[in-house]
């Protein structure tokens, strides 16, 4: 049994971590708020680019003179996983959600015979994914901050991932965030991100395929707004991540709070009853010497 002065430290101690689980859950719900403003501010426009640039692409001749974003490589053998997470942990499942279904579909690509190649954006998830396919990692960024990623650093990143898809690094990039519903909920997502994704019928997106005459034509259309459309959407899952970071970091501090909080109650109690045996056996230590006398 622990002696009185043990069970009084894990107690003082367990106290500590309470009060620092409840700071920063307080600090992720502040942070909480501007993320998932920036969030859903960005979401419609990302979502938007995509249609357009889908229904764009769909009336386009893939031609071998055509953008290597919009034709492709003419092949899917290598694929690039860009996975998103965040440098920090402590944040509930939020990481390893995301990094979970990553692997799940390099799995199901190996089985059929294709290579996969990992970008990491973020700490956690290159360190998760190392342990599997640390033969397989292409290159890895440290993001910081979710929350002060701006459009000028995505904008490198697309750069640098437009660079080694024009070279022929990989034959489709996929990317893997997680999408913000709210603070319980965040929903691991996977999208293509190059070549542009395009409709088996060709019809493009589903209210996207009304006649339109652009000017100038479609190619300098699509020749600005592909590459614009890889950033906005790394953009857009930074942002889903940086809220969907803070939600899960905010349940699961106050998990953390709530399950302190019934320790320090079972401590109590247990210090509570060795005081009270030791002050029971002082009690019949001292009677018995008085009737010995």
């Amino acid at each position: 049994m622990a002696s009185l002065k043990a069970l009084k430290i894990r107690i003082n101690s367990v106290k500590s971590t309470q009060k620092i689980t409840k700071a920063m859950k307080m600090v992720a719900a502040a942070k909480l708020r501007r993320a998932q403003d920036a969030a859903e501010a960005s979401r419609p426009y990302a979502e938007r680019l995509e249609k357009v640039v889908s229904s764009i692409a769909s009336k386009v001749e893939r031609s071998p003179q055509a953008p290597k974003l919009l034709a492709g490589t003419g092949k899917d053998d290598v694929h690039l996983f860009v996975v998103c997470t965040s440098d920090k942990g402590l944040a509930g499942a939020f990481n390893t959600n995301i990094v979970r279904l990553a692997r799940r579909s390099a799995e199901e690509l190996k089985a059929a015979g294709k290579t996969v190649k990992f970008y990491t954006i973020g700490r956690k998830g290159r360190d998760q994914l190392n342990r599997t396919f640390r033969n397989d990692m292409l290159h890895g960024v440290e993001p910081g901050d979710l929350g002060k990623i701006g459009f000028e650093k995505v904008q490198e990143w697309a750069a640098d991932l437009t660079a080694r898809f024009e070279v022929g690094e990989f034959d489709v990039a996929h990317l893997f965030f997680s999408k913000f519903v709210s603070v319980l909920t965040q929903e691991p997502t996977q999208l293509q991100l190059m070549p542009v994704a395009v409709a088996a019928d060709g019809s493009g997106p589903a209210g996207a395929s009304a006649a339109v005459e652009y000017e100038p034509d479609e190619e300098e259309i699509l020749a600005d707004l592909l590459p614009r459309n890889v950033a906005v959407q790394l953009l857009r899952a930074q942002r889903e991540n940086a809220a969907s970071e803070q939600g899960s970091k905010m349940t699961a501090m106050d998990n953390a709070t709530r399950n302190a909080g019934d320790m320090i109650n079972r401590l109590t109690i247990q210090y509570n009853r060795t005081r009270q045996a030791a002050i029971t056996t002082e009690l019949v230590e001292i009677i018995a010497g008085a009737e010995a006398l």
